[in-house]
């Protein structure tokens, strides 16, 4: 029986992790008192009690948790950004290769993928990696996503009967090229510089597609879209939870929202010899968020890997 502690379970990141965990026979959950919620010596009891605890919180929160954490048996899986690019902390993306599986499996401490930062390492990362692009390569990034993201606020505004005509449309945002996914995916790609990143919110609750366009002309030496789908099917071949599609489904309409509720991330490559597009769809809530994070506690466990996940 695995014991677990979701330290932030009334937000969306929380609340899904419980929802994913909560029928499970080799779980048990502990939960505090609603007058005990913030109290900080029952966190800290149930920190150290727990064998696995999910941080779903602010950045300053996750950090002062963190820090409450004493006992060396008790594990940590961080859902905020505090600490996706900290010395100690395994980045949780197991797709990313075989010794990375391995690292989540022994850590004591995992930070959890943002949402656009796993869309875009899941594209940019094996190009990096293999030696079809450089380090120095000047990406662009865009990335639609639904509002849930936002967190219960901006869930809340979308969701007003009253609300503003202006959230019907889409509406780009982090204009000033400062996004906090940012390192994390510079750090995991092996960038030189931080890509141009456009994330645009729209009027759905859940859902994400991150595009990135790729000139031909500065990859390292001459490849068709035709090999660069291949090698993506080849590099992701052995995953559960990474698919990349077909010729033909690039060909259509691309929704960002029908992979909701699942764990599953679709690769597309498209475009011609000259220009590439590259497009990972998944739900922000999903592999974006809670379904990640559960997944890493299986992998840390020895458990199945898609236990609750398919």
């Amino acid at each position: 029986m695995i014991n677990v502690f979701i330290d932030g379970k009334e937000g969306t990141t929380g609340l899904q992790i419980y929802e994913r965990l909560e029928k499970r026979e080799d779980v048990r959950i502990i939960t505090l008192p609603e007058d005990k919620r913030k109290d900080i010596q029952a966190r800290k009891q149930c920190l150290n009690s727990a064998d696995v605890s999910f941080l779903c919180l602010p950045d300053a929160a996750a950090i002062e948790a963190a820090s409450l954490v004493e006992s060396d048996n008790a594990r940590i899986i961080d859902a905020s950004t505090a600490h996706r690019i900290s010395d100690g902390w395994v980045y949780g993306f197991p797709e990313l290769s075989a010794q990375r599986r391995e690292e989540i499996a022994c850590a004591k401490r995992v930070a959890n993928p943002g949402c656009h930062a796993t869309g875009f390492i899941s594209l940019v990362a094996p190009l990096v990696r293999g030696g079809i692009l450089q380090a120095d390569y000047p990406f662009v990034a865009n990335s639609v996503t639904g509002y849930s993201g936002g967190g219960k606020k901006t869930i809340a505004q979308y969701q007003d009967k009253d609300r503003s005509p202006e959230l019907s449309s889409p509406r780009q945002y982090a204009t000033g090229q400062k996004h906090k996914h940012l390192p994390e995916m510079v750090k995991e790609c092996g960038l030189s510089y931080a890509p141009i990143f456009n994330p645009i919110i729209c009027d759905i609750y859940s859902g994400m597609c991150v595009t990135v366009p790729v000139y031909s002309r500065f990859m390292t030496k001459k490849y068709s879209v035709a090999d660069i789908r291949k090698y993506f099917t080849e590099y992701y071949a052995s995953q559960t939870f990474i698919k990349v599609m077909p010729e033909e489904a690039v060909n259509a309409y691309i929704p960002c929202n029908h992979l909701c509720n699942t764990n599953m991330l679709e690769i597309y490559v498209g475009g011609n010899d000259e220009r590439v597009f590259l497009a990972s769809v998944f739900d922000n809530l999903g592999k974006g968020a809670s379904g990640a994070a559960v997944q890493n506690m299986n992998i840390m466990f020895g458990l199945d890997e898609g236990a609750s996940l398919l």
